[in-house]
Order: structure tokens, then sequence, then C-alpha cells
């Protein structure tokens, strides 16, 4: 089945405990780039951005697998200086889809507007900032910690709305007949990398760091509060416009 499976994966270390070991190619890429292939037909199964089944549910979704948080998530901030009230402009990481999305309903909670921009690599100040997700942005907050102020969308959304978030689900398009097969293996890969966690940090370039990032910052589950949490962001996008209006059916296998 892995030989003719078109599977693909987020290129990041948030990843790594859902796809490592699996015995088939795996195309890696970048949030928005999967999204598409997924969307088009190119993949049959991917580890893609929350707001891609939102937008587009006839998806069938791994049931109990997710990339989230329920708290500070560390790999999806916003960069700035002073107050976030004072920010005018946020630089977009156009490798975000689901963060961006977050991060538009996190302010408009807040009654804040600042302008969205593509500039490329903008220097926070106090009234321009950065979103920076993924790798990026674990290494812009390393090298940069004492520089900049980082607002936390993980910690923000849990603070306002007390639920998890999905960043990410496995997602497998409806025409493929044996997802419930292919299912029950993305949960062992999982499976079997939490339980040789210890095994698969020290394997990283920063084991110290890889640590913390899982064990602190990173929920690998899609149980009831993470599927609530993905709910409310679906309500939240609905109000912004962001996704038609209609009831969300979670197509678990």
């Amino acid at each position: 089945m892995q030989g003719s499976l078109r599977i693909g994966c987020v290129k990041y270390l948030n990843a790594r405990p859902l796809i490592r070991g699996w015995p088939g190619a795996v195309v890696l890429d970048h949030p928005t780039a999967l999204c598409r292939s997924l969307s088009a037909g190119n993949l049959d199964v991917a580890l893609v951005s929350s707001f891609e089944f939102l937008r587009n549910p006839i998806y069938q979704i791994v049931d109990n697998v997710s990339i989230g948080s329920d708290g500070p998530v560390f790999s999806v901030v916003v960069a700035y200086i002073g107050e976030i009230a004072e920010v005018e402009e946020i630089e977009l990481d156009p490798a975000a889809e689901t963060s961006v999305n977050l991060l538009r309903c996190l302010l408009s909670e807040l009654e804040l507007n600042p302008r969205f921009t593509k500039k490329s690599n903008t220097t926070p100040s106090r009234t321009r900032a950065r979103l920076l997700i993924g790798d990026q942005a674990i290494q812009f907050r390393l090298e940069h910690e004492s520089e900049f102020k980082f607002w936390d969308l993980g910690e923000q959304w849990k603070r306002i709305f007390r639920l998890p978030f999905v960043y990410a689900l496995w997602l497998v398009r409806p025409e493929v007949a044996n997802g419930k097969e292919i299912a029950e293996q993305l949960r062992s890969v999982r499976d079997r990398n939490l339980r040789d966690l210890d095994r698969l940090i020290t394997e990283q370039n920063d084991p110290e760091f890889c640590a913390r990032y899982y064990h602190e910052h990173l929920r690998f589950s899609f149980g009831a509060d993470e599927q609530n949490g993905l709910r409310l962001f679906a309500t939240l996008c609905e109000r912004q416009g962001l996704i038609p209006k209609g009831e969300i059916k979670f197509d678990l296998i």
C-alpha cells in the first residue's frame, strides 16, 4: 500500500513524532503547498493545516491524532516590541494557513485591527510585527529571545477560550478506499514514536530544547477537548467570513 500511497507531511519539528518511521515515501513541504496539493488531488493523505478541513470539509480525519497545544505552543508567535495593542502592521509568514486565521480571530476578540502585509523579513518594532511559525519561529525565538517580545498564539487561545488548539490534522481524501487501514497505521506510527520519544529527542540538533518542546508545548491527540477547540475555531472563522456558515461534522476514521 505504501508504495502507491501519495502521502504528505509538514516539514517541521512538531510533525516528526507523527511521521518518523513511516515505511513509504513522504512528500515534505510547507503547510500552504501541502494544502494545495491535497485539495488538487495530488496527494491522497496529508498532515496539513486544520483550516484546510474547515474550508473544504470533504476529508476523512484520522481519529485521535493531531498537532495541538493546550497553552503556549512556542512555535506560532508574533514577534514585536512594546505592546501588542500598539502594533499597526503584521508581516505574515507565507507558509502559514491555520496560524494566519487563528491570528485574525484572536485579534478580533481583543478588538485589534492591524494591517496584514506580505513584506519580507520585517524587523519588529513598536508598530510593526512578524508572524512566525514552525522551525523558523523556533530559530528566531532562540536567537532573539532578549531582543523582542513574543505573542504566543497557543497561549492567547488558551487564555481566552480555555480549550486546546489544533494546528494540523491527518486528512484523507474521500476517494481513498483503504482510509481506515491507513489511519490505523498512522496511529501506530504516532504511538510508537511517543513510546520512544526520548530516543527521537536525542536524534535532533538541540535535544535539550526538543525535550521541552515535545513534553511541555505540544499535544498529539484529537480527543473531545481538541474537537471542541476546533469547532470553536470554525465558529470564529465563520464570523470573520473566512469560511461559509454551516455545521462542521468530523468524519473520523
